[in-house]
């Protein structure tokens, strides 16, 4: 607003300034005119037609002064106008002071000897340039409260919804509210920054509910293994010794089993809960070597057979590390509920993946909710598991813009795995 100012101001004193010299430049062209008029009627021997603001004489050689504007007081005359009259060439032209009032004198030389003088009341001017001045500066100091006030209630306005974004975030920041409301935003640059912010809170909402939610399952989970564990010290503590050496080894395996459970678990939720993937960078991905590579690792690592066709498959862009977890998710699910002489098949069409088990299959109801966290169907819960495998292979795909999905094995089975975006 301040520059609005300066700039107007700046604006009246260069008007003021370029104005000022075209007046008097103005002034200086009528004297010089009206002593051309002068000269000729003179010549002429016509009556010389008086202007009320003008004052005319003439000077002989001899420095004699002859009026001829009756009636008007006289002009003044210096050294140098009669110096001009007795040269009969030359012109001079000066200011004067009478009785308080400028004019301005021109002395122009008459070719037949003597000069003609003209004087000009510079009253009428000095009003003009005042009434100019006055004139400017009040325009001047309109369009500068005027732009003042433009200015202060357009920055009040674009101002106002961003205090009240700055009063909500810091009410947020308080309270650590997540559900306070933001300001209702338009559909300019102050609407797609509330926008923002409010795309950003549904996010951070949805991330605490995700946490709040991995808290209370995890804490659910972790007490059947921890309380089996309990339960075993405590029986190896008031036994000593006494248990039979068959009680005493099933004791040590559930010790061990539930160990290893715990372990994994463990595992699983640190895995999920730190996304330590999403911090790696995307690249192009071979579906069809990445699966290969995958079934290679299982099959030295279980001994189980696992085949892999592929139908027109297309490269995707994904984070590779993410992926393979991906993979080994969805067959150590196959390995795990399919019964071990069973081969287990990986299908590769185009960008979707799948892995194929001869297992007991997922039941119709079940087949959304077994990616939830922790979730397990009633036919699997005897069978070993965090119950998080699943979940971490939605969390990975859903970040990546695809689809997961559990349909049924043709052959019988399962069948289970993602479809990702073609790469553009």
């Amino acid at each position: 607003m301040t520059a609005i100012v300066a700039a107007i101001l700046a604006t009246m004193i260069s008007s003021y300034q370029s104005v000022a010299p075209l007046v008097a430049a103005q002034v200086d062209r009528g004297l010089t005119d009206r002593a051309d008029t002068v000269l000729a009627i003179l010549t002429a021997a016509a009556p010389l037609p008086v202007r009320p603001d003008m004052t005319e004489q003439l000077v002989l050689p001899d420095g004699t002064v002859q009026q001829l504007t009756p009636g008007r007081p006289p002009i003044p005359v210096t050294d140098e106008d009669r110096a001009i009259a007795r040269a009969g060439q030359g012109s001079a032209e000066n200011n004067i002071v009478v009785d308080g009032v400028t004019y301005g004198v021109l002395t122009k030389a008459r070719p037949n000897g003597g000069a003609v003088m003209v004087s000009q009341n510079y009253a009428e001017v000095e009003r003009v340039d005042d009434e100019f001045l006055w004139s400017t500066t009040w325009v001047t100091l309109i369009a500068a409260l005027s732009a003042a006030l433009f200015s202060w209630l357009m920055i009040g306005r674009i101002l106002r919804p961003m205090r009240r974004l700055a009063a909500a975030a810091r009410r947020i920041s308080d309270t650590q509210d997540l559900t306070t409301p933001l300001p209702r935003s338009g559909t300019d640059e102050i609407g797609d920054l509330t926008h923002s912010f409010n795309t950003m809170l549904a996010a951070l909402r949805y991330s605490r509910m995700q946490q709040q939610r991995l808290v209370q399952d995890a804490s659910h989970e972790l007490r059947t293994p921890l309380t089996s564990v309990r339960g075993s010290a405590e029986l190896l503590q008031r036994a000593r010794g006494k248990l039979s050496p068959e009680d005493e080894t099933k004791v040590l395996g559930t010790l061990v089993q539930e160990a290893k459970a715990l372990d994994a678990l463990v595992a699983e939720l640190v895995d999920l809960a730190t996304d330590q993937h999403t911090a790696e960078p995307t690249a192009e991905v071979d579906l069809v070597e990445l699966a290969e590579d995958r079934a290679q690792r299982f099959r030295s690592r279980t001994g189980r057979a696992i085949t892999l066709t592929t139908d027109h498959p297309a490269a995707v862009v994904a984070r590779p590390q993410a992926l393979s977890r991906c993979v080994d998710n969805l067959l150590d699910n196959a390995v795990k509920y399919s019964p071990a002489e069973t081969p287990i098949h990986i299908h590769v069409r185009k960008t979707r993946l799948s892995v194929r088990d001869k297992g007991p299959g997922i039941d119709p109801a079940d087949r959304n909710a077994v990616f939830d966290r922790f979730y397990r169907a009633e036919t699997t819960r005897a069978t070993p598991g965090s119950g998080l495998g699943l979940s971490i292979v939605h969390d990975i795909i859903t970040t990546h813009h695809g689809t997961v999905f559990a349909a049924e094995n043709p052959d019988g089975g399962a069948e289970v795995g993602f479809q990702l975006p073609p790469k553009s």
